[in-house]
């Protein structure tokens, strides 16, 4: 064999070498990705604002290993109070946006968290306005914090968060259909039809009355005090004689100290709705309060007017998503 053709072949292997290792870079550095229904089924929030637009990490050779996701239900258990739980949940924004998330809600499901201002500052924003189940947050903070919703809506309002009330919704049942309403409501009625149940709901409003407590201890004090004497002389026909009386008076003292306490009541609103769930529920039970996440569906005749009649008397439809029951001390 000539030099030429040694020299020929050799080439036509480190050709095949080189196109091999090429190939097996290309395969190595290929990922797949999934992504479930479940995730993306829901509607975010805030999404109707502006265009989606999730941050990205460029990936650093020094970045060192990925933390594990944190444990929804075993975060907020670790810390004491609210407050340091809402912190440290926080602190995990700059690394991975998914498990702040998911810290925070172990925070609102775990410990009593009423900090609503906390989650609507700047920080939670770009959350609230991605996330599928931020109004469910929300709406349990609402809950925890004493259910005063007409109280709470303003707060929202202000960071411009899309949950609005059934009053606005019943004036304007074309603007606000397919929109967020959170409603305090009592259960007055369920009824079954083909497996899906209907919640009849009365709306109610959280008012308080004052009374007065006592406080510390208190005293009592009570003195008798007897008063006798005698009276001699001449009493006429009968001659001389003595005359003796007794006089007794008695004395009480009661002293205590009081503070104003206001306890908390519920009053109907006079307003009423429909609401429709997937599939019955023991614990969304007739003659309770709960604070209600709901989408409006619009306005439905009752009974007994007719389709065609504009006066006809008319109740709010909702789709339910989320019921909490309201804590019985209310949070200002």
């Amino acid at each position: 064999m000539s030099v030429i053709q040694k020299m020929s072949k050799v080439a036509a292997r480190s050709g095949a070498a080189l196109l091999c290792a090429v190939a097996m870079v290309g395969c190595g550095s290929s990922r797949h990705t999934h992504t479930t229904v479940d995730e993306v089924s829901a509607k975010p929030l805030l999404a109707e604002e502006r265009p989606e637009v999730r941050p990205t990490r460029a990936a650093r050779a020094d970045a060192g290993p990925v933390p594990s996701r944190p444990d929804e239900k075993a975060f907020g258990a670790r810390y004491a109070t609210p407050a340091q739980c809402e912190v440290a949940a926080r602190k995990l924004l700059a690394t991975s946006r998914d498990e702040a998330w998911a810290a925070l809600k172990s925070c609102v499901e775990r410990t009593h968290f009423t900090l609503l201002n906390a989650v609507l500052s700047d920080a939670w924003y770009e959350e609230l306005r991605v996330r599928p189940d931020a109004a469910q947050v929300l709406a349990q903070v609402v809950a925890q914090r004493g259910g005063s919703v007409d109280g709470e809506l303003p707060l929202l309002h202000a960071r411009k968060v899309p949950i609005f009330a059934l009053s606005a919704a019943v004036a304007q049942p074309e603007m606000y259909k397919g929109r967020y309403l959170l409603l305090r409501a009592q259960v007055a009625d369920v009824r079954t039809e083909d497996d899906k149940p209907t919640v009849w709901l009365v709306e109610q409003g959280l008012g308080s009355v004052e009374r007065e407590q006592s406080v510390g201890y208190s005293t009592r004090r009570d003195s008798v005090k007897v008063h006798s004497g005698a009276v001699g002389g001449n009493v006429g026909l009968l001659g001389p004689s003595n005359l003796g009386g007794q006089i007794s008076s008695s004395e009480q003292e009661v002293s205590s100290s009081t503070m104003q306490r206001f306890d908390n009541i519920t009053d109907e609103t006079g307003r009423e709705a429909l609401g429709r769930m997937p599939k019955a529920d023991p614990f969304f039970a007739p003659g309770k309060d709960f604070v209600v996440l709901a989408r409006f569906d619009g306005l439905r005749v009752t009974s007994s007017g007719e389709e065609d009649d504009e006066d006809a008397p008319k109740l709010p439809v909702l789709t339910i998503v989320s019921y909490y029951a309201p804590h019985p001390l209310l949070v200002y």
